[in-house]
């Protein structure tokens, strides 16, 4: 699992920290969305995940390693990978399949080896038939899934994706979820820093960062239920739980916790049985 223990982070060293005495566990496999406004420190706490940043205070562990060791950083980083949110930032090949082929090029395997690692991830994220394709021509839906290919390459067993369908058409976006949904179940652990909430109703787990610190931690039923919280740190629950919300104020016996059309449909219909059978 990554462990956070006490983690604290200062840019400027007489200003106030971004991170506050951080605690967060997470176990392989799980799917964490981490949300908050602006500035409150998420990206902060994904970076030193992957040892980009090292805790000027408190520990970061990734599997037993620690990121204050100089020496775990090259097999930390192939363990958890980071998707930025500006693929930009991390596309430097000339070509896709030469992008992809970066990092794991870069562990000393076999021209073979990295040749079937860039077949599978091209596959993995559905985007074979770019490979020869330079990436600055491509769409910024596109430029997001060779980012992500370049991660599957190095096969982790965390990726990290910080906001990566901000400014997405909804086709592209729909297409990098997909991606994530498929990764989910590959056992592969997720770490999703979003302003979506939309996109979260399904994550395992959800922390609410707000001022550095950890507002809430736990299922998304149980965080969004509680929307008055939300909306005090400037966030809003899903759009449909928002609809549940609004239904409750008006008398309407709905439950709070519904997070997909699926179930706001089944509530709805009940709700309309009841009032034709006389009940509320």
């Amino acid at each position: 699992m990554i462990k956070a223990q006490r983690l604290t982070c200062r840019y400027d060293a007489k200003g106030a920290p971004v991170l506050q005495g951080i605690d967060l566990e997470i176990a392989e496999g799980q799917y964490l969305a981490v949300i908050g406004p602006n500035g409150c420190g998420k990206t902060t706490l994904v970076k030193h995940f992957n040892a980009l940043l090292v805790p000027q205070e408190g520990k970061v562990l990734v599997d037993g390693l620690d990121t204050k060791d100089p020496k775990a950083h090259r097999e930390i980083r192939r363990r958890v990978g980071m998707v930025f949110q500006n693929p930009d930032n991390q596309i430097v090949g000339m070509s896709v399949e030469e992008d992809i082929a970066f990092g794991p090029g870069n562990l000393g395997l076999s021209s073979a080896e990295i040749r079937g690692r860039v077949g599978v991830a091209l596959e993995a994220v559905g985007i074979l038939r770019l490979a020869r394709r330079a990436p600055h021509s491509l769409s910024g839906g596109e430029k997001r899934l060779v980012a992500i290919a370049g991660v599957l390459a190095m096969r982790p067993a965390y990726v990290v994706l910080d906001e990566p369908t901000s400014y997405l058409d909804p086709a592209g976006r729909e297409r990098v979820l997909n991606v994530l949904r498929d990764l989910r179940q590959e056992g592969i652990s997720i770490i999703h820093v979003t302003h979506s909430m939309d996109e979260i109703a399904d994550a395992d787990r959800v922390v609410v960062m707000n001022g550095g610190g950890i507002l809430r931690d736990g299922a998304p039923r149980d965080v969004f239920r509680d929307a008055d919280a939300l909306r005090a740190v400037g966030l809003a629950a899903p759009q449909v739980t928002e609809l549940m919300g609004r239904l409750r104020a008006q008398g309407c016996g709905v439950r709070p916790d519904v997070l997909s059309v699926d179930e706001a449909f089944r509530e709805i219909a009940a709700l309309l049985g009841r009032a034709a059978g006389g009940g509320r």
